[in-house]
């Protein structure tokens, strides 16, 4: 197992990209935290983990909120010991461009992904420093922070500032003995994502009028099939463990060559 007896903190816990991270961690060894704005995706992702074995505490706290960041890490150190992986993946989806988004609208997107990220890498990297813990963090990004997508600014931008946030993170964590990555997903296919809500005991997603958008971004892909929440979780396990020590600053991308493509081709027309 990559990460037997590590400590992992994952934020954004949904059962889509973050808990599909969080299982994946699990899989390989490493006790959860699992820590998201719902209880019920903090919660039911640490207790399904439980169930199969696993160790996992549920934390529901604002990332936003540095006294319960704070407050988030210390519970989770007291817990397990110490943290060894840190995963930065809460998120705010909110669709809107630059001429419709409302200030407030944009300050609380930019606030989740790039604030959060802030606080929990502050305080969690301290703690790895004060018990010479030689960490791993891992940020995540999205296809649409390494491109102009219309209609996204908060998303977009929030997104492309984590990738810089990560080389300049790492610069400073390094002399610590601490590494810090970014990963970047693209449109996932939902499948997994339900049937994972459906393993931690909610309802079936419905997904009947998300498929026809679905199938637009697969046709668009040049491997003409969407990544899982499974291979993200995979390549994090990867990442944050041993196996890739000499990587730090980087992003590895699992988009199934969505920002390698040129842009006039189209992967459909064989």
């Amino acid at each position: 197992m990559k990460l037997k007896d590590k400590v992992a903190l994952v934020t954004g816990t949904s059962p889509n990209i973050g808990g599909g991270i969080a299982e994946a961690l699990a899989a390989e060894g490493a006790a959860i935290v699992s820590v998201d704005a719902s209880a019920a995706n903090a919660d039911d992702c640490a207790a399904y983990i439980r169930s199969i074995g696993g160790k996992a505490l549920g934390i529901t706290c604002d990332v936003t909120d540095e006294a319960q960041v704070a407050a988030a890490v210390q519970k989770a150190c007291e817990t397990f010991g110490r943290i060894d992986v840190l995963v930065n993946n809460a998120v705010l989806f909110n669709k809107k461009g630059v001429l419709g988004m409302p200030l407030a609208e944009w300050r609380k997107q930019i606030d989740v992904i790039l604030t959060g990220a802030f606080l929990f890498t502050k305080y969690v990297a301290q703690s790895m420093i004060d018990r010479q813990v030689r960490g791993s963090i891992l940020n995540i990004v999205s296809t649409a922070g390494h491109q102009g997508e219309p209609n996204n600014i908060g998303y977009s931008t929030a997104k492309g500032g984590m990738l810089n946030f990560t080389r300049s993170a790492a610069m400073e964590l390094v002399k610590h003995g601490i590494r810090v990555n970014s990963l970047t997903p693209t449109a996932t296919d939902p499948s997994e994502s339900s049937e994972r809500a459906q393993r931690w005991g909610r309802a079936a997603i419905d997904l009947s009028a998300a498929r026809p958008v679905f199938e637009m971004y697969r046709s668009r892909i040049p491997m003409q099939k969407l990544p899982s929440p499974s291979d993200y979780g995979r390549a994090a396990a990867f990442i944050v463990s041993s196996e890739a020590e000499m990587m730090t600053g980087t992003d590895l991308r699992i988009d199934a060559g969505a920002i390698a493509r040129y842009w006039p081709w189209d992967p459909a027309r064989k």
